[in-house]
């Protein structure tokens, strides 16, 4: 029986980071190649399942995961919604994993329909991914079925902690009882991941937590050792590799770090606009990538990761 937790741990050892990139087309910033003639929403589907593909091609033998974000797709109607099931079988047919960040729930029946819909690969669900991020916020029972469908799929699910946004601040460090409700919903995802730990000691429920708050990444990590992070806010919302450390266990697991802009638009960056420019975006790509890849495995325990 497959087990998300075990999968990713082995997918991050066999590359040797734990760099996931976010697929987040944002139709401004694609090469004008491919933003040329027409301006729909069929158009755009297309050129957003054309570009993604692409970053596909350069990043499937260096990292273990994508995360597509499914808004930018759905902006495009049922046209978006079509490329973004072409985007997600197309990186699993390079041997990757997915991680859909649609930020789901509802409660219920509802959730159940949104568990069942998107996880599970091999013709389990309509979309295929193999972990979907959650929103905790309706409560357990908003939850629980999305555990449950994942239990039953080999799938995982990242439940929202602390988040990397500004924001976050209004609910997520609310004092209730003891502490911030933050670690009231972290104690919640500990539990469930150690009642979900596979081989490798970790379970099928994972947290968001930002890079942007080292201080709480640090506290969290402590606190919940068989949760797998998936944290966002390295590079263009300020997050740093030292920054991101304290989120990674002594192996170099426990933690994948996400890079959307940063990686997939780096041709209009500083550091490679003059390098690459737009005609040659994927090798940007591809250079920003492996740069991450090497600070990471330079300033973080990311350095420590063996092959399974």
């Amino acid at each position: 029986m497959k087990h998300f937790g075990d999968d990713l741990a082995a997918a991050v050892e066999r590359t040797g980071n734990p760099v996931i990139v976010g697929l987040d087309p944002r139709w401004e910033q694609l090469p004008d190649a491919m933003t040329g003639g027409a301006d729909d929403f069929a158009t755009r589907a297309q050129a957003y399942e054309q570009f993604c593909n692409g970053v596909v091609d350069v990043v499937a033998p260096l990292v273990p995961a994508v995360k597509p974000q499914a808004a930018f797709f759905e902006e495009c109607g049922p046209a978006g919604m079509v490329a973004l099931g072409k985007v997600i079988a197309y990186a699993r047919s390079k041997g990757l994993l997915v991680i859909l960040d649609g930020k789901r729930n509802d409660i219920g029946s509802t959730a159940e329909a949104y568990a069942r819909g998107i996880l599970g690969r091999d013709g389990q669900s309509a979309w295929e991914a193999d972990s979907v991020t959650v929103s905790p916020y309706l409560g357990a029972d908003s939850l629980e079925p999305f555990i449950n469908v994942a239990k039953d799929r080999g799938a995982g699910l990242f439940v929202l902690v602390k988040t990397s946004n500004p924001g976050s601040h209004m609910l997520q460090d609310q004092t209730l009882g003891k502490g911030p409700l933050y670690r009231i919903v972290a104690d919640y995802v500990e539990q469930q991941a150690e009642q979900t730990s596979g081989k490798r000691g970790y379970g099928i429920v994972g947290a968001v937590v930002g890079a942007t708050y080292p201080e709480q990444l640090a506290e969290l990590r402590t606190a919940m050792p068989q949760t797998w992070f998936l944290v966002p806010g390295f590079g263009s919302q300020g997050g740093t590799a030292q920054d991101v450390a304290a989120a990674f266990d002594q192996r170099g697991l426990g933690a994948v770090v996400n890079n959307s802009r940063g990686i997939i638009f780096a041709y209009r960056s500083e550091a490679y606009r003059e390098r690459f420019g737009p005609q040659r975006w994927q090798e940007a790509v591809e250079a920003a990538t492996k740069e991450m890849i090497a600070q990471l495995r330079a300033e973080t325990p990311a350095g420590n990761l063996q092959p399974s």
